[in-house]
């Protein structure tokens, strides 16, 4: 058993310190196995139930999520504090001298009228601090393990600060007619589908970035919708089992099933 004092409350201190207890010889022989290669997932499936508790807008969720995130950012930081590599002192001035930086209209001089001259000021910022010379480096560096959706939004972003966008949603739901052509074309003639459906898919998201709506979200509505509607068909077919119909009787229940 390792030395350690509970309290009726602990602090941030002691976080670190039970995630390096847990690290140390006579701790968890888990927690000593990790590493950060191991452990990438679990950061991206805590983070992805904070915001399942936002959507929620559930706080007793939120507080327990933010503390399994926060979990992982000191476990991270312990590992590489014993590499000898940085610290998590490091972690905290670095991300402190980043936000002062990048708001200098609040730790500086600069003068800001609205949203988007910050949000102008921080992608300037970004761009000299990261050495993005041009428009390519900034898509080069939106992080290519993003859920595909949201990094080709980020593209899209990223892209029309040069300009290159569709000027209505019309112009992007042309675009999004256009690649389904192809994909069908592709489809007869035994060209690259996968190449072509990866195009439709972008050219979708083309016209939620263009309408101002969320690829993520509007697909999760779309499963959402989708669950509710099949259970829909599985109420109406009643005692049968779904499998033993035929694809004209699932049709037939799947469009009885329409809100």
């Amino acid at each position: 058993m390792v030395e350690f004092q509970k309290k009726d409350r602990y602090g941030y201190e002691d976080l670190v310190q039970i995630v390096h207890l847990l690290r140390s010889p006579g701790g968890c022989p888990w927690d000593q196995e990790q590493t950060h290669q191991s452990i990438a997932r679990n950061f991206l499936e805590e983070t992805y139930e904070v915001l399942e508790a936002i959507d929620q807008d559930d706080p007793v969720h939120l507080c327990e999520e933010l503390g399994d995130v926060l979990t992982q950012v000191v476990f991270h930081g312990d590992m590489e504090q014993d590499a000898g590599r940085f610290t998590l002192e490091d972690v905290y001035d670095g991300i402190c001298k980043k936000l002062i930086l990048r708001h200098p209209h609040v730790f500086g001089s600069t003068v800001v009228g609205s949203t988007g001259e910050v949000l102008n000021n921080w992608d300037a910022i970004k761009r000299v601090e990261k050495d993005q010379k041009t428009f390519t480096d900034t898509l080069e560096a939106v992080p290519k393990n993003l859920p595909a959706n949201w990094r080709a939004e980020k593209l899209m972003k990223k892209a029309s600060k040069a300009g290159f966008a569709w000027d209505n949603g019309f112009q992007a739901i042309d675009k999004l007619a256009e690649e389904t052509v192809e994909l069908g074309q592709a489809m007869v003639d035994g060209s690259d589908v996968a190449e072509e459906l990866g195009d439709t898919l972008f050219a979708a998201v083309g016209v939620c970035y263009t309408l101002g709506l969320d690829p993520e979200t509007v697909l999760h509505a779309a499963c959402e919708k989708f669950t509710r509607r099949f259970a829909a068909m599985e109420q109406r077919a009643g005692s049968t089992s779904l499998d033993t119909l035929s694809k004209e009787q699932l049709l037939s229940l799947w469009n009885d099933s329409k809100p």
